[in-house]
């Protein structure tokens, strides 16, 4: 990897982005962070992330949705990969995942996400 790529780990919760943040300097990333969508949001759009990790409930349970709609809205950030990531699925009676058509991501990852399959994901993104 010659230049650093830009990851940007969006989450309200720093003792998620601090393991994130290490496992992915480790591996040369440079990992920008937010803790809300509209910072989140202002970073990908000062930054130029080359991924996204977005988390789903942050001050609001839809947060990371609205912040989701807001990227794809915007011509400057639309072609970004966003991995949502959340533990929603064990916090709620749904079962949301990936979707064409109201959520479509680039991947949707459970917590807690195994460092081996984060990275598998963000290097296969990335290539």
């Amino acid at each position: 990897m010659s230049a650093k790529r830009k990851i940007l780990v969006v989450d309200d919760d720093k003792d998620f982005i601090l393991p994130i943040r290490k496992l992915l300097e480790s591996k040369g990333y440079m990992v920008l962070e937010a803790h809300n969508g509209k910072e989140g949001m202002d970073n990908a759009l000062s930054q130029k992330p080359d991924l996204i990790l977005l988390d789903v409930m942050m001050t609001r349970l839809s947060e990371g949705f609205d912040t989701f709609r807001e990227l794809r809205a915007n011509e400057d950030t639309r072609s970004i990969p966003v991995f949502m990531t959340t533990s929603i699925n064990s916090e709620v009676p749904f079962n949301f995942g990936r979707d064409e058509t109201w959520l479509p991501v680039d991947k949707f990852l459970e917590k807690p996400i195994l460092p081996e399959k984060l990275l598998k994901e963000v290097e296969q993104a990335l290539a």
